[in-house]
């Protein structure tokens, strides 16, 4: 976390600044990301709420995308990032939402994904789809990159 809050303060500052909100859809970083953001004092202002969204199921029951949604689509891919992130974002009327979805390791997913790999999209007045690598199978490391990425790149979707 120590690498995460200066980034999270920077976004808590220009989005209460702004009078904006977020909502956050993590699968790999497993809650990071919402507790960066969280962890900045006055959070109520611009943290709507979010969701671990680790599996089909959970993406059925916390986001509704149905299979049907899905179809052509798969996890830890560009397309599938932005959906989740437009998805977050209307279902908690906020004015951004960040995703992230990927495989942390130490192995690879099952669509043949390396370890180390993810997806981040950011939906709102500006948006963004990246997809980042670390090149590592060390979980708990992709972990925290991942999250910084996210972070990072939401950074840059914001008006300073």
């Amino acid at each position: 976390m120590e690498r995460l809050t200066p980034i999270a303060a920077e976004i808590a500052a220009r989005l209460k600044e702004r009078r904006e909100t977020i909502a956050v859809a993590e699968s790999s970083t497993g809650g990071l990301i919402a507790a960066a953001l969280l962890s900045i004092p006055g959070a109520s202002a611009y943290f709507l709420g979010g969701a671990v969204v680790y599996t089909a199921r959970a993406r059925r029951a916390l986001l509704a995308i149905d299979d049907a949604a899905m179809s052509g689509l798969r996890s830890a891919s560009e397309p599938y990032a932005a959906l989740v992130a437009r998805t977050v974002r209307e279902r908690h009327r906020a004015i951004w939402g960040l995703s992230e979805t990927g495989a942390t390791g130490p192995t690879g997913n099952r669509y043949g994904d390396p370890a180390g790999h993810t997806c981040i999209a950011v939906s709102g007045p500006s948006e963004r789809v990246l997809t980042f690598r670390t090149g590592s199978s060390d979980r708990q490391a992709n972990m925290q990159a991942f999250a910084g990425k996210a972070l990072e790149t939401l950074l840059q979707a914001l008006p300073s």
